[in-house]
């Protein structure tokens, strides 16, 4: 084994362990979290390293990237999806990726739903959600997020599993737990108000995922803490 395999494994150990202390004690949600290692510019080599180590699930931000990398990995790694989707690239994402956590407008649920029935698929997805107000992030609004939830329920070829956000990268430490703890408290409100089963909240990358764990993550999408 080389030395950047040993780290990626040790890194691996040590965040996997990290997390579910976390997952122990947070006081709001499931208590189950799980690592996505996000795999963006990573060579085939290094995601091997990190499938090795134990870790199954991956996230790609470019459905080009994803369709290169894929067909060189174990077929038993579930992709993720966490990049924001082009309409003209969803068909490449339905048939590789589990789930797909950018789900942001209203066209691009329905273009997934149908391409998703041209392809006997039945993809997770997330519903992006951007709190943070940024304009350099994707994302709908609040409210949007409500009319998405309501417009799922009508789809047939997809499965609505929860929420994404992305917090500022700057953000202090009280201003990321008032945009994951946001996401959360709007997840339990869509799904009140829609009879949605709305498990899952994508939140939390390599420099917030504590604090995204501590207000209820059950994805934290990890990059730089993993791979270095």
């Amino acid at each position: 084994m080389n030395t950047r395999t040993d780290e990626i494994k040790q890194r691996a150990a040590t965040l996997l362990k990290h997390i579910e202390e976390l997952a122990a004690n947070q006081q709001h949600g499931s208590g189950q979290v799980r690592l996505i290692a996000v795999t963006k510019t990573r060579p085939v080599a290094t995601i091997k390293a990190a499938y090795n180590a134990g870790l199954k699930c991956f996230g790609e931000n470019r459905v080009q990237e994803l369709a290169e990398k894929a067909p060189s990995l174990p077929s038993d790694i579930e992709w993720h999806m966490i990049g924001h989707l082009q309409r003209n690239k969803v068909r490449h994402a339905v048939r590789l990726s589990a789930c797909i956590h950018s789900v942001d407008s209203l066209e691009l649920l329905h273009r997934i739903d149908r391409v998703a029935g041209e392809e006997s698929r039945h993809p997770a997805i997330l519903l992006q959600i951007n709190l943070s107000g940024e304009d350099t992030k994707s994302g709908a609004s609040p409210e949007e997020g409500t009319l998405l939830a309501t417009a799922a329920l009508n789809c047939r070829n997809l499965q609505c599993k929860g929420l994404m956000t992305m917090a500022p990268y700057h953000a202090g430490e009280e201003e990321l737990h008032d945009i994951f703890a946001g996401l959360r408290k709007l997840r339990d409100r869509i799904a009140s108000e829609t009879d949605l089963d709305l498990p899952e909240l994508s939140m939390g990358m390599s420099n917030d995922y504590e604090a995204a764990i501590a207000e209820g993550a059950t994805m934290v999408r990890i990059g730089s803490a993993l791979f270095g």
